[in-house]
């Protein structure tokens, strides 16, 4: 198998950052845009050399023992994430005044805020706050969802919405269920104010659909390794 970092889509990244990695301590980040004309596969294959990225199972586990970081990397088209676990790291020395943690700073890719936070729970027994990652739209894009949803709320009819608000592409993560409910909210008590026939909950496709992330890869990119 080989160590697999090329995003099918924008989903399939949200998906493997948030549900993969977040969840496994790769909180540090550096992400970005590469200039138009960069080499993609061999830009893949230098990075993921350079930091040690594909390395095993087994030794992911040694080397978080030895409070060393592991590192993982992923890309959609142009755009890149290389993320760290806590430990040390020649990544951090080289990236310090760029990397950010995004339990405090959210990954921000196509639309998507994807963070890290704490459990609005308390655990039974009074334990430690359990930690989730969260997956919204941003807020400018959600504010202009919610504006250009409103700017048309009473001038279209109940159809032509439903079929605006299923043409929306983020994955139904619960935080993005929330917003895209809240814009709807919003919808229908404008189009109350003018007597017009409220949308149904119908309207808003709510189930997150699971998709393959990684696209296929070159078959001389180094080895797969466990997530850690």
């Amino acid at each position: 198998m080989q160590y697999r970092c090329v995003a099918s889509s924008p989903e399939g990244l949200v998906q493997q950052v948030a549900v993969s990695y977040l969840r496994h301590g790769y909180w540090f980040y550096v992400s970005g845009r590469l200039k138009p004309g960069t080499d993609l596969e061999a830009l893949d294959r230098k990075l993921i050399d350079k930091y040690g990225i594909a390395v095993s199972e087994r030794e992911r586990t040694s080397r978080k023992r030895c409070g060393l970081a592991n590192m993982q990397y992923i890309r959609f088209e142009d755009w890149f994430l290389l993320l760290a676990t806590e430990g040390h790291h020649p990544f951090k020395q080289a990236e310090r005044k760029v990397i950010r943690d995004c339990r405090r700073v959210p990954i921000r890719f196509e639309g998507y805020s994807i963070s890290y936070r704490r459990s609005g729970l308390t655990p039974k027994g009074g334990g430690n706050p359990k930690w989730h990652a969260c997956v919204r739209i941003d807020n400018p894009t959600c504010k202009q969802l919610k504006a250009f949803f409103l700017d048309r709320a009473c001038h279209r009819s109940v159809e032509n919405l439903a079929i605006d608000f299923a043409r929306v592409p983020y994955a139904r993560y619960a935080p993005i269920r929330r917003q895209l409910l809240s814009i709807l909210k919003a919808v229908n008590e404008a189009r109350a104010r003018t007597a017009y026939q409220p949308l149904p909950h119908s309207v808003l496709r709510l189930r997150r659909q699971i998709v393959q992330p990684f696209a296929e890869v070159p078959t001389d990119l180094p080895s797969l390794p466990e997530v850690a």
